[in-house]
């Protein structure tokens, strides 16, 4: 006899959230590892001792991580996932007649943060990561990569003239002194893209108005964009992630390894 399901809403539901994640779930695993609550220390500095209570700190940083395990690019994308899944909503500590936060909430919370405090966490992961015997500390790699930025290159707009002679000359000098990329560059003085006017745009010339960071460059085959230079290390006996830092796209791998080398002895240390 062939079955036919039919679904009425109930009224009243006898239901527990923490039984319906199974034990080997990712974020279930992640609640069992990580202790959050050093965040509150961390951020205490940014929240004065009256008003309205702003969003949990460990709940806002959760919601983070969750967002780049699950390859989410926006806020809002973040929250619409997470009202359908059991397992994110556990994790938050948020049960299913709760309401979740907006996502303008999660922009504002993350402007509201300094560095230090995305970095601490990194640093407690990287910890358990040593205590599990993960990382041996011997060999590291470090490697570049561009990351797009949220800026268009039809909305860069000229640059006024400099403030400061000088650092019209400082620019000058750094840039005859920088010597050429094999595998990644920033777009030379005289290869930028053409605007509809036939306008050369350059990072000597032009700026983003949504991301003034944002700098031209490029690989070889690919298009020009706006991007970051993202520098990683990892350790190279299981490839855990042991410094990461951003910088801005025109810069070159030797320019940024001072800085990388300092950060990934500290945080090794």
């Amino acid at each position: 006899m062939q079955g036919k399901k039919k679904y009425q809403e109930k009224l009243f539901v006898s239901f527990q959230l923490s039984d319906q994640i199974p034990g080997d779930n990712l974020y279930r695993r992640l609640n069992e590892l990580i202790d959050f609550k050093f965040l509150y220390k961390e951020t205490a500095r940014y929240y004065g001792t009256e008003g309205q209570k702003s969003i949990d700190p460990v709940v806002f940083m959760k919601l983070m991580l969750a967002g780049y395990l699950e390859n989410l690019n926006s806020d809002r994308r973040i929250i619409n996932t997470l009202r359908l899944r059991l397992d994110i909503r556990y994790f938050i500590g948020y049960d299913l007649d709760e309401e979740l936060p907006w996502h303008s909430t999660l922009s504002r919370t993350r402007q509201l943060y300094g560095e230090h405090v995305f970095t601490e966490l990194f640093k407690r992961v990287l910890k358990l990561c040593v205590d599990k015997g993960m990382v041996s500390g011997r060999r590291q790699a470090i490697d570049s990569v561009f990351i797009k930025a949220n800026a268009s290159i039809d909305s860069m707009l000229p640059k006024e003239v400099l403030e400061d002679i000088k650092d019209y000359e400082q620019e000058l000098t750094v840039n005859e002194e920088k010597e050429a990329k094999p595998v990644m560059k920033a777009v030379p003085e005289d290869e930028g893209k053409d605007d509809n006017k036939g306008v050369k745009i350059t990072n000597a010339t032009h700026y983003s108005p949504t991301d003034p960071d944002a700098r031209l460059s490029t690989k070889p085959g690919k298009p020009t964009n706006l991007n970051y230079l993202g520098q990683v290390a990892v350790d190279t006996a299981s490839h855990v992630i042991t410094c990461t830092k951003a910088y801005l796209a025109d810069m070159r791998d030797s320019e940024c390894l001072p800085t990388m080398l300092i950060d990934l002895k500290q945080n090794l240390r």
